[in-house]
């Protein structure tokens, strides 16, 4: 096994388990995926699975078996940007294919492929539960809201040139005003 937590996230992983009662450790096995996962450039790969099984003292593929349910969790490596388009009834009524169109036709890469720099993934998921903002990507755990396609192109531009992105409503709205 390769993968071990850092000095600074073993602490976290005390604290996540402290939680649990000591027979009740599986309980911790999403939380310690979320952390493992940060840790390791966003992924968890089959060392990260084999560690938190043993310290949840389970098998590896109780482990697996929760990191391939959901989609949080990805088990493979992807670029620093992780896109996730939301591909539901309300973003697709406000324009998320056109968006999704023109960010494949820019980056050159399809959805569940990631660019030959190593900057930018596509992923496309069920609701991100911003309905009211739509259309709506998540970029790695930030969303972006109130999308059109010259909107989302410039986040990538900027995210490109190393600039960080303005997170939430594009237009200004604010929660779930109306648009101005």
């Amino acid at each position: 096994m390769t993968f071990e937590f850092n000095t600074e996230n073993q602490k976290k992983v005390q604290e996540i388990l402290a939680k649990y009662p000591t027979e009740r450790k599986k309980s911790a096995i999403m939380p310690l995926l979320d952390l493992a996962q940060r840790q390791n450039n966003n992924w968890v790969s089959k060392d990260v699975i084999a560690c938190v099984a043993q310290i949840t003292e389970v098998p590896e593929i109780k482990v697996y078996e929760v990191a391939s349910f959901y989609t949080m969790y990805n088990l493979q490596p992807v670029g620093k940007y992780l896109l996730q388009f939301c591909k539901t009834t309300p973003c697709m009524l406000r324009g998320i294919d056109q968006i999704v169109k023109d960010c494949k036709t820019k980056l050159g890469i399809d959805m569940d492929e990631t660019t030959l720099d190593g900057l930018f993934t596509l992923k496309e998921v069920e609701c991100l539960g911003a309905c009211v903002n739509a259309p709506v990507v998540q970029i790695n755990d930030d969303f972006a809201e109130d999308l059109t396609s010259e909107t989302f192109l410039k986040i990538i531009d900027d995210l490109r040139s190393g600039k960080a992105f303005k997170v939430g409503s594009q237009t200004g709205r604010q929660c779930s005003a109306a648009s101005n």
